[in-house]
């Protein structure tokens, strides 16, 4: 499961020609769920750039601890809470990688997943608008689950699933087919992320040190068989 996310100063408009900025990017190297968080949505046929409070709260959930900051991918259809917005409002959550924690006999390690390149990712989420009053409202979004790739499981069973930024504009246009969002919502690619442990520190939310995110030990990543 995402339980916290590394969003440092990203570069987005190469991933998503057209991108209009609303808000701007919020950065954090430790983000944990129920805070503001950056997405984006499609709005008039563009990418839109916006912010959300991260914990999917729609106008009839009573407790705000309850909204969920994660979905998972086989239950989108059938859960209430999640199926109208994976119908029809979806986004795409910037990141530059994802904290996982793999268990140990005494603790846990924690682990930064990250693309091979530390290059930007596009996490599937969807949203929902809470109105306040007739001319204020709420946006809050969760992220969409998938099961991980066996090179990833032995850290954690589940990851944000990835949108490949030319998949983007697909998976935000509100007419995409059910059928072609949820092949989507598969692992991601082998070579495409690796995993390094970080410091314990990252364990505290409020931690907001930027080395929290450095590398304490080598990177786990897809070694391909050689043929001989």
């Amino acid at each position: 499961m995402a339980g916290r996310l590394y969003i440092p100063m990203l570069e987005l408009s190469p991933l998503l020609p057209g991108l209009v900025t609303h808000a701007p990017l919020m950065t954090s190297v430790n983000q944990a769920p129920r805070r503001p968080l950056s997405m984006i949505r499609q709005e008039s046929g563009k990418p839109c750039l916006t912010a959300a409070f991260w914990g999917l709260t729609p106008p009839w959930l009573k407790v705000l601890d309850h909204a969920p900051h994660c979905a998972r991918a086989e239950s989108l259809t059938e859960r209430n809470m999640f199926s109208e917005a994976f119908q029809a409002r979806r986004c795409l959550i910037p990141v530059s990688g994802v904290y996982v924690w793999k268990p140990q006999p005494r603790w846990k390690q924690p682990f930064l997943v990250t693309r091979i390149d530390r290059g930007p990712l596009l996490l599937a989420g969807i949203w929902c608008r809470y109105h306040t009053t007739l001319s204020a409202y709420n946006d809050s979004t969760a992220l969409i689950t998938a099961p991980s790739n066996a090179l990833l499981a032995p850290l954690s069973d589940r990851l944000p699933a990835l949108i490949a930024p030319e998949q983007a504009a697909t998976w935000l246009a509100p007419s995409t087919p059910l059928e072609t969002l949820s092949r989507m919502l598969s692992p991601a690619p082998m070579e495409l992320l690796g995993a390094f442990p970080v410091s314990r520190r990252v364990n505290d939310p409020m931690c907001q040190d930027w080395s929290c995110a450095h590398p304490t030990g080598s990177m786990l990543r897809w070694q391909p068989v050689q043929e001989t």
